[in-house]
């Protein structure tokens, strides 16, 4: 029989600008302190961990984890790109659901270099090369325009037809970013939080296509921690257990994604695969969701996330940004934080970060950036090569 989730502890440091933050063990394992303290728990009450990154050599968990503790539990390295932070708190849940722990760690930290994503081991296949070719294929791309890094080429296709089909203009991309930065105006651990213009956004010449610098969120450093255990465990330790996961959804890419849409190959269709799982498990819809942290790593990818998690038909994301719908005041408030744009993106921690920061509004502790009444939270990761997560949380 499985167990319920319930979250206990989460922690998060202030996100940083590569070249302005501390190493990344030191980073991860100040994040997992928090989380200890928040739960009211030590280090050797944690029976398992799993450490997600993608910019570091084999066992770096071990090598954060250990400032913290040296205690003889399996720790298990996670690499799934930008669905990392997330990776490692699907291990980490499914340990404790399923019984095979009482009480689980997942730390998520990374370490970036400024500038955009490129391969790390170009003498080698990408992991991504299929979904640069097919993209690249069902919209024409010159062989100038493939040579450029995958993530750009993709994204800056992903804006383009999103404008194309959707009748999205720059101006409403530009709300996504000018949305992202006034939330994060309340956040001290998001990078970004002075405000911006459309003009500010849209001056100066693309990066590729319609892709622009501020439609991007940018490379950063920083570490979160989310612990995990049984509804047992919490009440025996006296811990709270307001805070559980409902239902979740992770999936990889399915064939037919390749073949016909290239915003399929894009996340989108990974997100609506993972959120029906999410939904069905739930037993909610996006009706009952009040606030969300979604994978904002470009405008765009919000944009379709709309959609993509039925919060609104294809035909109306633009009306749903237009009315306000995503943000305080609308239908579900997205990305409180800041998201990605704002936050900042450091990939091994971004999972874990979208999930400490929901507890937060569950827990109603989230300060000037609370979201009224939040009783039901979903969080939207994806990362590309591919791997989709969408987990719901809920108040009891």
């Amino acid at each position: 029989m499985s167990k319920r989730i319930i979250v206990a502890g989460v922690g998060m440091i202030p996100f940083k600008k590569p070249g302005q933050s501390e190493s990344y063990d030191r980073m991860g394992a100040a994040a997992v302190r928090e989380a200890l303290v928040d739960a009211g728990l030590d280090y050797s009450q944690v029976q398992s961990a799993y450490a997600s990154y993608v910019y570091g050599d084999s066992c770096a968990g071990q090598a954060a984890l250990y400032h913290v503790g040296i205690t003889g539990i399996p720790v298990v390295n996670v690499n799934n790109n930008c669905a990392s932070g997330s990776t490692a708190f699907a291990l980490a849940s499914q340990a404790i659901k399923y019984g095979m722990v009482d009480c689980a760690l997942a730390v998520g930290f990374e370490q970036m270099q400024p500038g955009a994503i490129d391969m790390v081991f170009p003498d080698r296949p990408s992991p991504i090369a299929r979904h640069n070719k097919a993209a690249a294929d069902l919209v024409g791309l010159t062989e100038e325009e493939r040579k450029l890094p995958p993530a750009v080429q993709l994204f800056g296709c992903q804006v383009d037809l999103t404008k194309d089909l959707y009748g999205i203009d720059d101006a409403l991309l530009a709300e996504i970013t000018i949305k992202a930065r006034r939330h994060a105006a309340h956040n001290p651990y998001a990078i970004f939080r002075n405000p911006l213009t459309t003009e500010d956004i849209l001056s100066g010449e693309p990066v590729f296509r319609g892709l622009r610098k501020l439609f991007a969120c940018p490379p950063s450093c920083g570490a979160a921690a989310v612990i995990v255990c049984t509804e047992s465990f919490a009440k025996e330790h006296g811990l709270d257990y307001k805070v559980q996961v409902i239902g979740q959804g992770f999936c990889s890419d399915k064939q037919e994604h390749f073949e016909s849409d290239p915003l399929d190959i894009m996340f989108r269709a990974l997100s609506r695969d993972a959120a029906n799982q999410a939904y069905e498990e739930a037993c909610v819809g996006p009706e009952d969701i009040d606030v969300i942290e979604l994978h904002d790593c470009f405008t765009s990818n919000e944009v379709l996330t709309y959609s993509a998690l039925g919060l609104c038909d294809d035909g109306d994301m633009e009306k749903f940004i237009r009315e306000g719908q995503n943000t305080y005041g609308g239908k579900v408030v997205c990305c409180p934080s800041g998201g990605l744009l704002a936050k900042g993106h450091p990939l091994g921690a971004t999972g874990l970060s979208q999930i400490t920061e929901l507890v937060w509004h569950l827990r109603g502790t989230a300060g000037d950036r609370q979201v009224a009444g939040a009783r039901t939270a979903l969080q939207h990761n994806g990362g590309l090569g591919s791997a989709g997560f969408v987990n719901i949380f809920q108040k009891t």
